[in-house]
């Protein structure tokens, strides 16, 4: 028996495939085949788009598979969300669909737009946001090079965006969040009812959940004299109590704990001048809590 995982095709699959790596599970893709093998035999892959993700878990073509919680909300598909996974192309946070319109355009809120056009690729989310606000507007599917099209094919856009620099790039503003998203793992409900699989599954959202966790985290070692363990402990910012275990000096103790990377800078100085010493500092490939 074999889990049959989606990895998404396109912007999210070299941050999925090098997450795996972290995580411990080599996936091996070709340019010329939809599907990916793997180092667990258990495992078997396809490249399916992030916007059919869903479609494909809810019908049982697949067990489980990765998207955004957008297009599982766009679906409108009963799928059983297992773990969110905060990664996305470019960073380690959620993404956000946005209403944005040209910079030189008087629209500062929907309310200004009845009447208009809207291009988008999310036209059920859409859809739904401006029915909540009782604004009719003409709502158009976008294939793509969505930024382009105000204000000669539409007055607006509904978009994704990370950082904004592609609408500022395209000279466009935002007036409102449509949605908040993130990556999500998902499964179908008959494979979690399989024993087998449902363990498979949650083998792989705990690995992955760790392996988002320890990013931009670093582990820090050092020994310290009893009468200085507080000064130590005071300078930490522990993720969790940091692990104290004696040493076969009884005066001794060593301290394990982690912290975030760009905290050490200033951490490791001030913990060498509360007398601690044989301080190390060593990368994570995951932290499971």
């Amino acid at each position: 028996m074999k889990l049959r995982l989606g990895i998404p095709k396109g912007s999210l699959q070299e941050a999925t495939i090098a997450l795996f790596l972290r995580a411990g599970l080599n996936v091996h893709t070709s340019s010329r085949s939809y599907t990916a093998t793997t180092d667990d035999p258990e495992v078997e892959c396809m490249l399916i788009r992030a916007q059919e993700m869903a479609r494909y878990v809810a019908k049982g073509v697949l067990d489980a598979g990765i998207t955004g919680m957008d297009w599982v909300v766009e679906s409108g598909l009963d799928v059983q969300a297992i773990a969110s996974l905060n990664y996305s192309k470019q960073s380690r946070g959620n993404v956000r669909w946005v209403l944005a319109v040209p910079e030189e355009s008087p629209y500062k809120r929907a309310e200004d737009l009845a009447g208009k056009v809207i291009a988008t690729e999310l036209v059920n989310v859409t859809t739904r946001y401006f029915a909540e606000r009782n604004v009719a507007v003409k709502i158009e599917f976008s294939w793509g090079a969505t930024e382009i099209k105000p204000p000669t094919l539409a007055d607006a856009i509904v978009e994704v965006t990370e950082t904004g620099s592609s609408l500022r790039a395209n000279r466009l503003r935002i007036i409102d969040d449509v949605m908040a998203s993130g990556t999500q793992l998902i499964a179908n409900h008959q494979a979690m009812q399989d024993s087998f699989k449902r363990t498979k599954i949650e083998h792989l959202a705990l690995m992955l959940e760790g392996a988002i966790a320890a990013q931009g985290r670093v582990g820090l070692m050092l020994n310290v004299k009893k009468g200085d363990l507080a000064a130590a402990l005071s300078v930490l910012p522990a993720l969790n109590s940091p692990t104290i275990s004696p040493l076969s000096d009884g005066e001794w103790v060593a301290v394990n704990t982690i912290i975030e990377e760009t905290a050490a800078w200033s951490i490791i100085p001030r913990l060498k001048a509360a007398n601690a010493t044989g301080i190390v500092e060593y990368p994570l490939n995951k932290v499971v809590l």
